[in-house]
């Protein structure tokens, strides 16, 4: 029996399927009362589950991660499907198929990451030639750039979306270059591979995407700033020379300051137009991804708006009909 997957959901169904659990939060209504509010995903999308009447007790044994039946019927509220659950049981993972459940790789996976390497080591500064290929050289980094998710829910949350947002920034990067003669695109090119490379160890993707404890308590921003001191070592053996610090003192503020600024998580505003050229080109990539998809993973086919969304503070507009 093929199964009934997220986006093909519609309001006032019948459920009775098994997804994957990503979140799951014990909270109490108005009047006291506890329910369990559940974020379940497959490879198409996401919905919300909320079972009712339960306690600490009762769902113990219920965690993200785990692969559960879900019982009960779709409807909307707010302009979001979501499931109001009369059960919900783990489920063996023998019993499934895993590739059912989590965000595939786009089959250009392979292709992306030999075009990054193309484009790396064609630098023409040797330093910078050199530390490309001492990362590349770590299976751990090019076998992560091929599953890693840039971001858990909306920015290429699919196995293999940190490599395509890196090489959508650097392909960017090279279409604009003649136009801002100022800039070092080669620094530039190399700070874009670098901004988000802590996210390699800051998220966990093997089944559902969460943070590790890293990245909870460090973050990919520090993480990066540790990669790359690791990296310019090895880079001086390949080279048998110093890495310019200078250059190693630009990578690492680009990395620090991407986010642009404080309130979204830079320890440091840009101050070099590398860097700013880096947080706008980001600002772009992350945030059209975004938008195509809350557009794309909206359940409510009769509406031209998704719902409003309270981190952009603002609904989208889908579309008509015509």
């Amino acid at each position: 029996m093929s199964r009934r997957f997220v986006d093909l959901l519609e309001d006032g169904e019948t459920i009775n399927e098994v997804f994957l659990l990503t979140d799951r939060q014990l909270r109490a209504n108005r009047n006291g009362d506890m329910y369990l509010l559940t974020q379940m995903q497959d490879r198409t999308g996401s919905v919300s589950g909320l079972l009712w009447n339960v306690n600490e007790t009762t769902v113990a044994h219920i965690n993200a991660g785990d692969y559960v039946r879900a019982k009960g019927k779709a409807q909307l509220f707010q302009g979001n499907l979501q499931v109001i659950l009369n059960k919900l049981e783990v489920v063996e993972l023998s019993s499934i198929d895993t590739d059912d459940f989590i965000p595939q790789p786009k089959a250009e996976t392979g292709a992306h990451l030999l075009r990054l390497k193309e484009i790396l080591f064609g630098l023409k500064d040797e330093n910078l030639k050199a530390l490309a290929e001492a990362f590349f050289s770590d299976a751990e980094i090019t076998d992560g750039l091929t599953r890693a998710p840039a971001g858990i829910r909306l920015h290429h949350a699919f196995h293999g979306g940190l490599l395509e947002h890196i090489l959508n920034l650097s392909e960017t990067a090279l279409r604009i270059e003649d136009l801002y003669p100022n800039i070092n695109f080669e620094l530039l090119l190399m700070g874009i591979f670098l901004h988000d490379l802590g996210k390699l160890w800051e998220l966990s993707y093997d089944t559902s995407f969460a943070y590790t404890d890293e990245g909870q308590l460090i973050g990919h921003l520090v993480i990066g700033v540790e990669v790359l001191n690791k990296k310019i070592l090895l880079a001086e053996q390949i080279t048998g020379r110093v890495f310019p610090s200078e250059t190693a003192l630009r990578l690492k503020h680009m990395i620090v300051s991407h986010h642009g600024s404080y309130e979204f998580g830079s320890p440091k505003l840009p101050m070099t137009p590398e860097a700013i050229a880096l947080h706008l080109l980001d600002n772009l990539d992350a945030k059209t991804n975004e938008f195509h998809a809350l557009i794309d993973s909206d359940l409510n086919s009769s509406s031209n708006w998704t719902p409003y969304q309270n981190t952009m503070q603002r609904k989208l507009f889908k579309g008509g009909n015509e």
